[in-house]
């Protein structure tokens, strides 16, 4: 199992963030997957997963501001973080696996990206 994250970086109150992961040596249409975030000190935190069929779940603190996306045909999930505040700052991982399976199993998460939020 390969995930690369990418588009991580420093943005102000206010502004938006794509994230997108690079899946490889697994079949990835048939791989429930979610983004995971981590805070320096503390444990990590489940953001959002999509399902197989397309299904999507999000955590209370990103309801209507975060979207997440997938392309089969690339093997590319997405994070769309819209309304970004400095509460949203953190080291954002892919990971295989739905909400639970995703935040207890590190060894299936990518190498993360940085995403800070600051004026």
């Amino acid at each position: 199992v390969q995930l690369v994250e990418s588009g991580g970086g420093m943005v102000q109150p206010g502004g938006s963030l794509r994230l997108s992961c690079a899946a490889s040596g697994f079949t990835f249409s048939r791989s429930d997957m979610s983004w995971v975030r981590q805070v320096p000190g503390k444990g990590p935190e489940w953001v959002s997963t999509i399902g197989t069929g397309g299904g999507t779940e999000y955590a209370d603190s990103v309801v209507g501001r975060f979207t997440i996306s997938r392309d089969n045909a690339k093997n590319t999930l997405y994070l769309q973080m819209n309304s970004l505040n400095p509460d949203d700052s953190a080291l954002y991982y892919c990971a295989l696996g739905g909400r639970v399976y995703s935040v207890h199993t590190r060894a299936y998460w990518g190498q993360g990206t940085q995403v800070t939020v600051s004026s």
